[in-house]
């Protein structure tokens, strides 16, 4: 093959900080770096950042079964519109939803031929397939993932204590991340929206903090009793920060992300009968989110993700505005870098920002030693941005299948200018230069 690209830029992100480079990229791998020369060969990006492809651990792509809500072809467009690199899929909402190796397998075989940038995959554990944890791992997911209450999709309902206490002893004796989403449907305040079903204050009321925290004690216990490691998704609730200081004090292998929506959008500013905007957990204001800021600062909170969720424009309910009803979850795939660059920018440096989108998330879905830097025999996998330039979402500018996110009319800093995945410019100056670059993402394990 011999497919060799050479790159430059005085800003290269390497050995943690940025300096200049040439990186020459040969077959999908990093095969040279030339720090402080400009090769005569290279491409020039000049001032340029040039870091590792950025991850997005938290993705709803919905095929098989629900791609009229996304698909592996348009979500991974998105995704490398964006800057992102390798994306990791849920197990809902596609339909069949990953819980037994065939459903993964009919999945694996769905997004053959789509693949614009790196996928991989989490299988799902659901009340009564614990005893499929084994043959899920063997296939190669990187995590498993549960609700703690209802998921808004029946076939993928809220795991038990007693599926618990056989699965997780099997993920930790394998090393495979426990991902949960932590709420609890006992303390939600159901009657919160009756009135006025189309007002955000109620919704956000109908979800209170409590919620959150409540379930991450519990989890944070499993973990402790069986040493799990336990990564809490999307954290909304800021409430919930303290136990999760203590559990990390406490040495506990706890991992914490969340998403660019809880940092960029605040619930004061959130208008009524605004669907677009429906998540669970929800935005909530902006003291709580000035905390969640704060969090990532500090690495209370590890790394970011978008959990995009999409769904077609009848599910979100757009014209009755019923955000009681409405299907909650962001589309946003392809803002995770520029918007929480925009929300973070004032407040971290780019060396603090970087690895909360590139080496922490290769980290902890245990990919870090091919993934996650930009070094010699690494995955030639690249994200190339602008952070001071400003632009516009635009509607048609979206590749994500449904053309309806709130962040459409929204000014954001740092605008991706190239994506190389595997070495192949797969996104250049608002183009797209070649498909299907992208490989499947599998864990080579052993179970135990």
């Amino acid at each position: 093959m011999n497919n060799r690209i050479t790159i430059y830029s005085n800003l290269v992100w390497l050995g943690d900080r940025l300096q200049p480079a040439s990186i020459e990229m040969t077959d999908g791998k990093i095969t040279e770096i030339y720090l402080a020369e400009k090769r005569s060969d290279a491409i020039n990006y000049s001032d340029q950042i040039v870091m590792p492809g950025v991850i997005d651990p938290h993705v709803h792509i919905n095929e098989p079964g629900r791609t009229d809500w996304e698909g592996f072809e348009t979500a991974t467009k998105a995704a490398a519109a964006g800057g992102i690199t390798t994306v990791v899929d849920m197990p809902l909402n596609s339909s069949p939803v990953t819980t037994n190796v065939p459903a993964f397998l009919e999945k694996k075989n769905a997004s053959e031929g789509k693949l614009n940038v790196n996928v991989g995959f989490y299988g799902g554990l659901i009340q009564g397939n614990a005893n499929e944890m084994k043959a899920l791992i063997a296939e190669g997911i990187l995590g498993v993932k549960s609700f703690l209450i209802h998921s808004g999709i029946d076939d993928f309902p809220e795991v038990k204590k007693e599926d618990l206490d056989i699965a997780l002893p099997i993920l930790a004796a394998n090393d495979i991340p426990f991902l949960v989403h932590c709420e609890l449907a006992e303390l939600l305040d159901n009657d919160a929206q009756n009135n006025d079903p189309t007002n955000y204050n109620s919704f956000l009321n109908s979800r209170p903090q409590s919620c959150e925290v409540q379930a991450i004690e519990w989890m944070i216990e499993c973990c402790r009793t069986c040493q799990v490691p336990l990564h809490i998704v999307h954290l909304s609730a800021a409430e919930g920060l303290e136990k999760i200081i203590d559990a990390k004090k406490e040495g506990l292998p706890l991992t914490v992300e969340t998403c660019t929506h809880y940092i960029y959008f605040d619930a004061e500013n959130i208008p009524n009968a605004n669907t677009l905007f429906k998540c669970c957990p929800p935005i909530r204001e902006k003291e709580n989110n000035r905390k969640l800021k704060a969090a990532i600062k500090s690495g209370v909170i590890d790394f970011l993700s978008t959990d995009h969720s999409p769904a077609p424009p009848n599910l979100k309910e757009i014209e009755s505005g019923n955000i009681k009803k409405a299907w909650g979850g962001i589309a946003g795939l392809q803002f995770l870098l520029p918007a929480c660059w925009t929300a973070l920018k004032q407040d971290m440096s780019l060396e603090k920002f970087i690895p909360k989108l590139t080496i922490n998330t290769a980290k902890f879905l245990r990919i870090d030693h091919r993934k996650g830097k930009i070094a010699l025999g690494y995955d030639a996998d690249v994200t190339v941005w602008s952070p001071e330039e400003k632009f516009e979402v635009k509607k048609d500018n979206l590749q994500f299948r449904h053309k309806i996110s709130p962040y459409i009319g929204e000014q954001l800093f740092g605008k991706v200018t190239a994506t190389y995945v595997n070495g192949v410019p797969v996104f250049e100056q608002n183009k797209f230069t070649n498909k299907n670059a992208g490989q499947w993402l599998l864990r080579e394990a052993k179970t135990i």
